[in-house]
């Protein structure tokens, strides 16, 4: 069943209420990480670099102050055991939110003595995507909107999502599973809901993420994907040459291969950006070796 944790309490769903106090509700202000959990032994696919990445944001923004990653770690694990969601073999949906409590961003003194983040873990049976996304691919679309490098909260997983959700339903309007998104200077930075890989003669392109950059350069907006790290190991493994770089348009309409990583689909090849093919509208070769890598960590 699904199954809430909220600020200590493991509720049903139509019982996780959160106050209309909290700085998530009144400001947009938390973070939050997806993750895929697996049975029939429950484990959390790479759940350490989830709770990396989150202690990390939540440190660089002045979330928190203290951040005990185990301890979260372990009641994320305890919230999918109880569900009885993975029990049988199967998968879960896990989203860990911090919000941000009573968030008192006027006094600084108050804040460092009394603020209490919101907690909250939301575990429901993983999302059932068709096979055929996976055997034929997927068209995407182009995004509208920009990201900035300049804005602070690029590259970190907020809960302020409203623009890049309206990107991706503009984009299923149009038939695409996805949109690209680029940054100001029109370079690629990611998919509303994932990171970008392209495949150019044997080699893995990717954008610079954030924590990539060259000593003195400006931040970058694009985020640290979970399932991007593992797919740029299971390429180094393989002996393909991984390179990541500033990528333009014409990047992503003349490679031999694009796809798209996400802790919910794992690899998801593209075939098509807007009306125009990309890989004569075929799944690529390494595409699918990157799949197959990242399906059998999963059994491990």
């Amino acid at each position: 069943m699904a199954l809430v944790h909220i600020n200590g309490r493991f509720v049903p769903p139509d019982e996780a209420t959160l106050s209309a106090f909290d700085a998530a509700v009144q400001h947009g202000v938390g973070l939050f990480e997806t993750m895929l959990a697996v049975g029939p032994e429950v484990r959390v696919h790479r759940l350490a670099e989830h709770m990396e990445r989150l202690e990390r944001s939540a440190r660089e923004l002045d979330l928190l102050e203290k951040f005990d990653a185990t301890a979260l770690g372990d009641l994320v694990v305890e919230t999918v055991r109880r569900s009885g969601l993975v029990d049988a073999g199967g998968r879960a949906r896990v989203r860990l939110t911090i919000t941000g409590g009573d968030l008192n961003l006027r006094d600084a003194q108050a804040k460092k003595n009394t603020h209490l983040p919101g907690v909250i873990i939301a575990c429901h049976e993983a999302t059932q995507y068709p096979s055929e996304m996976f055997e034929k691919g997927v068209p995407v679309a182009l995004a509208d909107s920009r990201v900035n490098p300049l804005d602070p909260l690029s590259g970190h997983k907020t809960i302020q999502y409203w623009q890049r959700l309206r990107e991706l339903q503009s984009a299923h309007t149009k038939g695409a599973s996805e949109a690209l998104v680029f940054q100001v200077t029109n370079h690629l930075a990611g998919g509303c809901v994932s990171n970008v890989f392209l495949v150019r003669d044997g080699v893995l392109l990717t954008p610079i993420a954030r924590g990539e950059e060259e000593k003195g350069a400006i931040a970058s907006p694009v985020l640290p994907g979970i399932t991007r790290r593992a797919i740029i190991e299971h390429a180094q493994e393989m002996g393909v040459g991984v390179d990541r770089r500033m990528l333009t348009y014409d990047d992503v309409r003349n490679a031999d291969e694009v796809f798209l990583t996400n802790s919910s689909w794992g690899v998801l090849p593209v075939i098509a950006l807007e009306r125009e093919t990309i890989g004569g509208g075929r799944v690529g070769d390494m595409t699918r070796a990157l799949r197959e890598r990242w399906l059998a960590e999963l059994q491990a």
